[in-house]
């Protein structure tokens, strides 16, 4: 008999254990499953989407009692912060202002909140994150949710719409000589998805630059016997490697060492590197 009620005692505990475990599994997994976006490429129909600025701010989900990074450690924010906030799963940024990303990071980053560091400190909110309908649906019930909870750090992500690549491109350097990051396009009609999507893409704006060839990367597989990438340095000494941005022809025969390419790139790491940087010309053509 006694044998019996362990056993039973031991199933219950077992079960509860599992139960727990599931429910922080899932969780985790509501609040890590984001939407997240692709490169922009030329040659889309931008009528099709709705744009916003692109925020250096910090991904943040609301769970409806806690802010999460999108890959699940918790964001302690102040008590008078979040008390407010309504009980709703919301996905946006934690935001401070342009240009202000390492001052945002500090403070957000701190187990224990800074009451003075969270006073500029906004919520952005650009996504209802499982909600049903249309982007451009839950755009404007974001709208409205946001002007309910009438919070002054609570704020609805303005949504736009362009007709053609001219006026996008404007908005762009517009948004960036004010200091902005750069643009977001959503699909007006996209349901809610998650993980890397063409539904969502970010735009920057390109700058090109030159750099001297210093060497060459031999290729692997298709490119064996062809370049994999050049070794570059900049007038300022910068060395990195150029993979991206060749033909199958410029692969098989190669920028010459010593010859100057110009290269395009989106931003530079804090060490000066260019991110996305790739190939456009040698210079002499």
């Amino acid at each position: 008999m006694k044998l019996t009620r362990h056993l039973v005692l031991i199933v219950i505990a077992s079960a509860l254990c599992l139960s727990i475990l599931a429910t922080q599994s899932l969780a985790q997994q509501n609040v890590s499953d984001v939407l997240l976006a692709q490169v922009y490429q030329r040659g889309i129909d931008v009528r099709q989407y709705l744009v916003s600025e692109k925020f250096d701010g910090m991904r943040a989900v609301w769970d409806g009692k806690t802010f999460h990074t999108r890959m699940g450690r918790v964001i302690a924010a102040p008590a008078w912060f979040t008390k407010d906030l309504p009980a709703t799963l919301l996905d946006g940024e934690l935001w401070l202002g342009r240009g202000k990303f390492d001052a945002l990071s500090g403070a957000v980053r701190k187990d224990t909140p800074i009451d003075e560091e969270w006073r500029g400190i906004s919520y952005l909110v650009f996504e209802l994150p499982n909600a049903r309908g249309t982007f451009e649906a839950r755009a404007k019930r974001i709208t409205e949710i946001v002007k309910q909870a009438n919070i002054p750090h609570l704020k609805a992500v303005k949504q736009f719409r362009v007709n053609d690549d001219m006026t996008l491109n404007a908005r762009l350097k517009q948004v960036v000589a004010q200091g902005g990051e750069g643009l977001m396009l959503h699909r007006a009609d996209a349901l809610y998805v998650t993980g890397r999507s063409d539904v969502l893409l970010k735009l920057k704006l390109l700058y090109d630059a030159e750099a001297t060839v210093m060497g060459h990367t031999a290729g692997r597989g298709k490119y064996t016997g062809k370049l994999d990438a050049l070794e570059v340095e900049t007038a300022e000494g910068i060395r990195f490697k150029l993979g991206t941005g060749f033909t199958d022809a410029q692969r098989a025969d190669p920028p010459k060492i010593g010859s100057i390419v110009t290269y395009t790139y989106r931003d530079k790491t804090i060490n000066g590197k260019p991110k996305f940087a790739s190939f456009l010309r040698v210079r002499n053509e």
